[in-house]
């Protein structure tokens, strides 16, 4: 049996969601053949984690690069059409020929059966993140053979849009949990204050940074309170042009200005490893933020947290808004400044809601996630054999 693991992206902000699995599935020891598929993108990543781990060194495959017309297609449009992507796919579509199954956690390999005819291959979804977000419970979630869920939220979401294949899914928590923690670093900061994340979703119906972005970076810039890691999702200024999808609206995309780095209370990262793997989530002390799903990552550990909704969205009751319960919603810059006016204090109501989501959102066990990941992959290919 030759299993894959499919890292197909311009930036590697999926690799620690499903490479824990590939690392553990070597571990086991079982008959399985694995293969890390690694786009240029991703592959740095891949090598960064796998060699910070323990167990028998992966086999990392370079993808054939997209073709010239499709990199020029995809430079053309801003980044918005993933002509790449699709062009790796059918670049290597003999590799994939040759798997029994590949595992990916994007949908855009759903294309290897649905265009490019590889209707025999397995393909299952480990998701990436456990958010909110509407576009992770679309048509397109329920389309693959077996879904890898982080726990109860996700499944139910899945269930009540009528996606859940009763032997196409299992629970088994979040392997990116799973990553040993960093160590060693330098210190953020030169002065010891309070430290706000401010971590905005690239998803222009979404983000709060089109609307109100720079003004926020402007008024960390002139207070002396609060040290600031401004840590976008990484593809926010990844694409000069973005498209959102669910529900569509599109956003031109402009870095933060060079006399923002000059503060040595602001810290800018806009795509470093430690935008990946949980450094800045676990160092901050408040959360400012909108659509991502790095929240529940960062209530693993309860904490105050801050949402900005700058389009005044109707969000009460909403699913799609359901991580704004963890914290204060504020419309306007006036509303962060008051909010911030002293270091916001996590109650205990808010402590124990912040557990239940937290909760709710992951089942993890004493059994690492990723272990629990793997054997889920080897027993349903047992069972479809």
């Amino acid at each position: 049996m030759h299993i894959g693991f499919l890292f197909n992206h311009s930036a590697a902000h999926q690799v620690a969601h499903a490479l824990p699995v590939a690392l553990a599935l070597l571990r086991r020891g079982s008959n399985a053949r694995v293969s890390i598929l690694v786009s240029e993108g991703t592959e740095a990543e891949v090598r960064r984690l796998a060699a910070a781990q323990d167990g028998p060194a992966p086999e990392i495959v370079r993808l054939r690069p997209p073709s010239p017309l499709a990199t020029a297609a995809n430079r053309a449009s801003g980044r918005a059409i993933p002509a790449d992507l699709i062009s790796t796919l059918h670049r290597n579509l003999d590799r994939f020929r040759a798997l029994d199954a590949l595992v990916v956690p994007e949908k855009t390999s759903l294309l290897l059966k649905s265009l490019f005819g590889l209707k025999s291959l397995k393909l299952v979804h480990t998701r990436h993140g456990a958010g909110d977000r509407a576009i992770g419970f679309d048509k397109a979630s329920g389309k693959f053979d077996l879904v890898l869920l982080s726990g109860e939220k996700i499944r139910d979401r899945l269930a009540q849009a009528e996606l859940l294949k009763d032997d196409g899914h299992a629970i088994v928590g979040y392997p990116k949990f799973d990553l040993p923690p960093r160590t060693g670093g330098p210190r953020l900061f030169p002065k010891e204050r309070p430290t706000v994340l401010y971590n905005p979703h690239p998803s222009p119906a979404l983000s709060s940074w089109y609307s109100m972005g720079p003004q926020i970076l402007d008024w960390f810039a002139a207070q002396d309170r609060y040290n600031l890691i401004f840590a976008p999702h990484v593809m926010l200024f990844r694409k000069r042009l973005t498209a959102s999808l669910s529900p569509f609206a599109l956003g031109w995309n402009y870095g933060p200005r060079p006399d923002y780095y000059e503060h040595d209370h602001i810290l800018i990262d806009t795509g470093s490893p430690a935008c990946l793997d949980m450094s800045y989530t676990d160092a901050a002390d408040i959360y400012l933020g909108d659509a991502s799903s790095q929240v529940y990552e960062y209530i693993r550990c309860p904490r105050p947290c801050l949402f900005l909704n700058p389009r005044r969205l109707r969000w009460q009751g909403d699913p799609d808004f359901a991580h704004w319960r963890a914290g204060t919603v504020v419309e306007t810059l006036d509303g962060l400044s008051e909010a911030l006016a002293e270091p916001p204090i996590l109650s205990a109501q808010m402590f124990e809601r912040q557990e239940q989501m937290f909760r709710y959102s992951f089942d993890l066990a004493d059994r690492p996630s990723s272990e629990r990941a793997a054997e889920a992959i080897l027993s349903y290919m047992g069972r479809t054999a």
